[in-house]
């Protein structure tokens, strides 16, 4: 299989002096459920880059981005987010709890040259959740009330680069369009690895069950990987699948959350390609605030981490690895007693020499915590570097190819 990566332009095609700039990023963050505070700025530490450079440029800029989905605890306002912006960029980041409509419109006229406003979360924004053809998402409310008010269109959000949504596929259709500098360096270092990457472990968790599904079947379908090991809600839906007896409280959370579908999907993955699926054999539930671990069977409650026995079974599988992908975290990361199986699975990925590709913001703040560097990329975005590793065309990136 052959990866095609569409020829895009860069910043380094335009002039943004005094032009009013639209640029799609993503700091979509972990959020502490309680207090609401973001846990990791690295997405926002990334993209800075971008936004600094806009600001040398004296572009008028506006900053469009989302915050978790509608029904999930992390789904909130970027206000929050704007204030953390500020911070980092050490310029006042301006805020408006309004993405499109009158006072967005206003808000966006009145900027001055390498000011910036933030909208609030597109995802505030019903049809934003809608996956469509670019063609489509260009006549949606939202592209077409902000088009009109911009001269160019910026998507710095590879992290998202896999959603086909108004903000990310639609604005290249109306806007004159590149890629941002996190999307262009993201694609680099992806194409540089592509083609060497053998004795492949793909390390597979988090809590977004219908996109790694996805990815799992493209993955074996087009023979990209030598082992998938899984960990998080990812994998209790492959148990389930697999007729392991979990806990009433796990069953009810699958069944909750919609998944019964993925478990059908999950059922005839293992069917066909089982042998290339490796699943948990224990865990970790909490019990009166502690971690308590054991075989998946006799466990009761919820089900927040992988348990030593997983551990150092995918230890063993990772050791001999060439090339790891990692995306995901194995448990519950925000309680430090249920960080144990991410962090171990992160240990023994350096250890073994591996080419390490991780994914996604949350692995981001395992790896901090536990080294400086390593041999490999921290990516931005999760979905859409599995995405983009299994083969799948990236919709952000064709509609880039597309407006060029």
């Amino acid at each position: 299989m052959s990866l095609k990566i569409p020829k895009v332009l860069t910043m380094d095609s335009f002039k943004f002096s005094n032009k009013y700039v639209l640029v799609r990023i993503d700091i979509n963050s972990p959020i502490d459920p309680d207090s609401k505070v973001i846990l990791d700025d690295a997405r926002f530490r990334e993209h800075a880059r971008t936004i600094r450079e806009l600001i040398e440029d004296e572009a008028r800029i506006t900053l469009i981005s989302h915050q978790g989905r509608p029904g999930d605890p992390d789904f909130t306002s970027l206000n929050g987010h704007a204030d953390l912006l500020s911070s980092i960029l050490g310029v006042d980041v301006k805020f408006i709890d309004d993405v499109c409509g009158p006072a967005a419109r206003e808000a966006i006229r009145k900027l001055n040259p390498s000011e910036i406003l933030l909208l609030e979360n597109v995802r505030f924004q019903s049809e934003e959740l809608l996956e469509r053809k670019p063609e489509l998402q260009a006549k949606t409310y939202l592209v077409s009330k902000l088009t009109p008010l911009f001269n160019y269109f910026i998507l710095d959000a590879f992290a998202t680069a896999h959603r086909s949504q108004p903000s990310i596929v639609g604005f290249p259709m109306t806007l004159t369009s590149c890629a941002g500098r996190v999307m262009e360096a993201e694609v680099e270092a992806l194409r540089k690895i592509y083609g060497e990457m053998e004795g492949k472990v793909f390390i597979l968790g988090g809590s977004k069950v219908r996109d790694s599904v996805k990815i799992i079947e493209n993955l074996l379908v087009n023979n990209v990987t030598d082992k998938i090991l899984l960990t998080g809600l990812l994998a209790l839906v492959f148990l389930y699948a697999k007729d392991v007896k979990l806990s009433s409280q796990v069953v009810e959370a699958i069944k909750e959350k919609g998944l019964m579908g993925e478990v059908s999907k999950a059922r005839e993955l293992l069917r066909k390609y089982g042998e290339y699926i490796k699943m948990p054999v224990d865990g970790a539930v909490e019990v009166e605030g502690m971690r308590v671990e054991g075989d998946l069977e006799s466990l009761k409650g919820r089900i927040m981490d992988i348990g030593a026995k997983t551990i150092n079974l995918y230890k063993e599988e990772i050791k001999n690895a060439k090339t790891i992908i990692i995306r995901g975290p194995a448990g519950v990361i925000e309680k430090d007693e249920f960080r144990v199986g991410s962090e171990e699975i992160v240990k023994a990925a350096i250890e073994s020499g591996a080419y390490i590709i991780f994914g996604g913001g949350h692995m981001r703040a395992v790896v901090d915590n536990i080294t400086a560097s390593f041999h490999g990329h921290m990516s931005t975005g999760g979905g859409a570097l599995l995405t983009f590793l299994s083969g799948e065309p990236l919709p952000g990136l064709e509609a880039l190819a597309a407006s060029a």
